[in-house]
């Protein structure tokens, strides 16, 4: 397996980004020149063209190769003929066509889901057709890393208010037997990078929720992204985040994790250093 970086970014939310973060955002993430730039979801507020045009304009001055999956706030909430009849004009117009992108090269495997349920408000879903991509994009997959990049989580804690990921349980189970490495999500503007829940049997797989990157809409966390760093017997994840007072972007917690007997991962803990 060859070394890898990602830059994950989430929840952007233009329509009601921070303006003072945009500059400082692009060049964080340029200066550190990662091999690929995966958006988990809710590029916009609302779903209107201009948000999403500033959406494209910020993945065009990204150096890197981006890879973007819907969120939720992706399709119309306030046109409900839309919604249900053409949730995706907008995204296909500026964004992209493909919902589900797949982004592959020596060292990993990258693939997009659209947990997206246009019947309802927030929650996601995650299908079996989803699984069976999963399964066939990871097929000859080797030694390389694999990486699902996904807007709703599939594990949330209690103190979590929103509703859980339909079909969640059964993805996790079986994204693990697939060998997954990685689950990069967003979705609820907070920070988070462990395990995936013990299951007997079940191979260790890393969880990355990102918070929001621009959006003023803070649940008592920055606005942060995840750089990833991902070696042949190793990951790395570091927390950035925009603090206060300070417009750019900063390390302020680092997760190291190994590779455990059974080919999946295992938490070491170790201070940012």
């Amino acid at each position: 397996m060859i070394d890898r970086r990602i830059i994950h970014l989430s929840d952007l939310h233009f329509g009601r980004a921070r303006p003072e973060l945009l500059r400082p955002l692009i060049d964080e993430v340029n200066t550190l020149d990662p091999d690929l730039v995966a958006i988990s979801g809710d590029l916009t507020q609302r779903a209107r063209s201009a948000q999403f045009r500033e959406a494209r304009d910020f993945i065009e001055a990204l150096k890197a190769p981006v890879l973007v999956v819907p969120g939720n706030h992706d399709i119309p909430l306030h046109d409900p003929v839309g919604r249900i009849l053409r949730p995706w004009r907008n995204y296909h117009r500026i964004i992209d066509t493909d919902l589900e992108p797949e982004y592959s090269d020596d060292g990993m495997v990258v693939l997009g889901v659209n947990t997206v349920n246009r019947f309802a408000h927030q929650s996601g879903s995650f299908s079996r057709a989803a699984l069976a991509r999963a399964e066939q994009a990871f097929k000859e997959a080797g030694a390389r890393t694999r990486v699902i990049v996904a807007h709703h989580p599939l594990e949330q804690r209690p103190s979590d208010t929103k509703r859980p990921t339909r079909g969640a349980n059964r993805a996790v189970d079986r994204l693990a037997e697939l060998g997954t490495d990685i689950i990069l999500t967003g979705h609820l503007h907070s920070w988070r990078a462990e395990l995936f829940a013990s299951r007997s049997g079940r191979r260790g797989v890393l969880q990355l929720h990102a918070g929001t990157g621009l959006s003023t809409r803070l649940r008592g966390e920055e606005n942060d992204f995840n750089l990833i760093d991902a070696a042949p017997q190793a990951i790395t994840v570091t927390r950035y985040a925009a603090g206060a007072g300070d417009a750019g972007f900063a390390p302020v917690t680092r997760r190291h994790f190994a590779s455990d007997d059974a080919g999946g991962w295992a938490a070491l803990p170790a201070p940012l250093r």
